[in-house]
């Protein structure tokens, strides 16, 4: 059964890792890969990356990607949502403190936060504008 839209959102909203799909072109299936991402409802969606990822690369390509997030427990239940690029600028540590502290325990976040600054390089965060849902609760 479909989730209302506050059903959905609040859904988005919680710290899943989600599956976000882009075009990839010559014949070739979309690139899937598994991403954290930042969304309040109501609000747009992103996600930071390297900058010059072949993820990013893509995604300003196309214009557009989906991000689909699922649990199985304690119910099988999935929110996907598509739509345009909204914006792409530069990575700032206040995304990354937002990101790492979103997904990990404050020891865990410090740690990967380092690891971040040390090893990812330039990172880019990138806006998608919900336009089309998809969604159910088969609990």
């Amino acid at each position: 059964m479909a989730l209302t839209r506050v059903e959905r959102e609040q859904f988005l909203a919680e710290p899943h890792v989600a599956a976000l799909s882009v075009e990839c072109g010559d014949g070739r299936a979309p690139l899937t890969v598994p991403i954290w991402y930042q969304y309040s409802p109501g609000a747009q969606l992103w996600v930071l990356t390297g900058a010059r990822s072949r993820k990013t690369q893509l995604i300003e390509a196309a214009g557009r990607f989906t991000m689909m997030v699922d649990r199985v427990r304690p119910s099988v239940r999935y929110v996907s949502v598509e739509g345009p690029v909204s914006g792409v600028e530069p990575g700032t540590e206040g995304h990354l403190d937002e990101i790492a502290h979103r997904y990990l325990p404050e020891r865990a976040a410090a740690r990967y936060i380092d690891f971040a600054r040390a090893e990812l390089g330039e990172q880019v965060v990138i806006s998608l504008r919900p336009e089309r849902w998809l969604s159910a609760d088969l609990g």
